[in-house]
């Protein structure tokens, strides 16, 4: 029993010691100037008595008096600390106005990255520089791509692109930010009467070309159909002429026997008076008197 609350007391100690003092005592002593960790990323900048005393850029652990000397005592109490973010950064700016060269009203989208190169001009030259690097671009997009011809400005984005980073490079290194990459994305026309226009114009295009198929689909299956109707008729000409020729000789083999020549004919007789409209009437040998009466009938 001794053994265990000898055990459950030194777990409780060790546990109050992790979680409660040893944070409390790390906060101490970072207040203090001792130390001061620097994230992955991140750049820190002390300022004391409105100088910079120093600038931590390197990620981890840092001994704050063997980098800034005695100023890290007095740095978090009469100072102050910018913690800056050293990541790469993107920025979108939509539709900026553009004249082309025939007059044409143009909107250019444009992408560009950035980053702090220098934590100082970054904090002390400029007291907007991200909206300044940004105006910075629409103005050089505007002075750099104006007047080009409507064919270079739908086609030529890398020229055009290099063209915009050249010039906004200079400037925007004395702002502590550095220029990556620059990409006109997106080409437009400004003018909503001109887009529908233009796409009045495709869509007449699209109707012209999908009659032109009809059309041609129709005159293709005319020919195959008229094609077909004359080689019928051919076929059925040839057979119309070899019928008599046929038939002739049927009726000459069948000549050559006098009883089947007779059979074939009454036969054919027969059928005749069968598929014909008439009507027969049978009437008795030897009754004349009947006959009289019948076509007397007939007559009325």
């Amino acid at each position: 029993m001794t053994l265990f609350s000898e055990f459950f007391f030194a777990a409780i100690i060790t546990f109050f010691a992790m979680w409660l003092i040893m944070p409390i005592f790390l906060l101490c002593i970072r207040l203090l100037g001792l130390y001061a960790v620097v994230n992955e990323g991140t750049c820190k900048v002390y300022i004391l008595f409105g100088k910079v005393v120093g600038i931590l850029n390197e990620p981890g652990l840092q001994i704050l008096p063997f980098k800034i000397g005695l100023s890290a005592f007095l740095v978090n109490w009469l100072g102050s600390v910018k913690t800056l973010d050293m990541r790469l950064d993107q920025q979108y700016l939509r539709s900026n106005p553009v004249n082309s060269e025939e007059g044409a009203p143009m909107g250019v989208g444009i992408w560009y990255e950035m980053y702090i190169s220098e934590p100082v001009s970054y904090l002390f030259k400029n007291a907007d520089p991200r909206g300044s690097l940004a105006a910075n671009v629409s103005n050089a997009v505007v002075r750099s791509l104006s007047n080009m011809p409507l064919d270079d400005m739908l086609v030529n984005r890398h020229f055009m692109s290099r063209t915009v980073r050249e010039e906004v490079s200079p400037r925007s290194n004395e702002w502590g930010y550095k220029l990556g990459s620059i990409y006109i994305r997106k080409v437009h026309f400004r003018d909503i009467g001109m887009n529908r226009q233009i796409e009045a114009k495709v869509v007449n295009r699209l109707r012209q070309v999908t009659s032109a198929i009809k059309q041609d689909g129709v005159n293709q299956v005319n020919i195959i159909a008229s094609t077909a109707e004359r080689q019928a008729a051919i076929e059925f000409g040839k057979a119309g002429a070899i019928r008599p020729k046929i038939v002739g000789d049927a009726l000459q083999k069948i000549s050559q026997d006098p009883v089947v020549e007779n059979a074939v004919f009454e036969i054919l007789e027969t059928q005749k008076i069968l598929e014909g409209q008439g009507k027969l009437t049978l009437v008795p040998p030897n009754s004349d008197f009947l006959n009289q009466l019948f076509t007397a009938r007939k007559i009325d």
